[in-house]
């Protein structure tokens, strides 16, 4: 979904959404503030790269992070759930993946991504998605795609 339809379905609730990132480095705020107006909807995020801050500053359990990686559906929902609660937001994305060129720490192979998603009313959920041939930067701005998509998919469906 585009930024500009998703500012407008949230600025219309008057709602928000926050965004914790690892493996987009910020590319999903990037995209979410290019809309003039975005404060009205969005409050920021945090950009986890490492482990360590997925846990001291999202809250995401060791028991979750040791159990199934970093780059699993289970840390993508904690980091969604703790960057909401954190800000306060009444939704949060989330991206943690494979960026390549190589398989990451996991084995999982380059364009391999989950993506979190909490709302306010505490429906969380994630996505595990698989960008095929891309380098480096397309599978950032695929992963960074999916999470708005994501998003807009949700917001239209209620």
């Amino acid at each position: 979904m585009e930024v500009i339809e998703l500012a407008g379905l949230l600025t219309a609730r008057n709602e928000t959404v926050s965004v914790a990132e690892a493996c987009t480095c910020g590319l999903v705020g990037y995209l979410l503030g290019t809309v003039a107006g975005a404060s009205k909807y969005f409050p920021g995020g945090v950009i986890a790269y490492t482990g360590g801050l997925k846990q001291s500053i999202l809250g995401v359990s060791d028991d979750d992070y040791h159990t199934y990686g970093s780059v699993s559906r289970e840390v993508a929902i904690g980091m969604a759930r703790g960057v909401r609660e954190l800000t306060g937001s009444d939704y949060a994305i989330s991206t943690t993946g494979v960026t390549g060129p190589g398989p990451g720490h996991s084995g999982l192979p380059a364009g391999t991504f989950f993506i979190g998603l909490s709302v306010k009313d505490g429906t969380d959920s994630a996505i595990e998605i698989e960008i095929q041939g891309g380098d480096r930067d397309s599978n950032k701005r695929g992963a960074a795609q999916a999470a708005l998509d994501l998003l807009g998919r949700y917001l239209k469906s209620i």
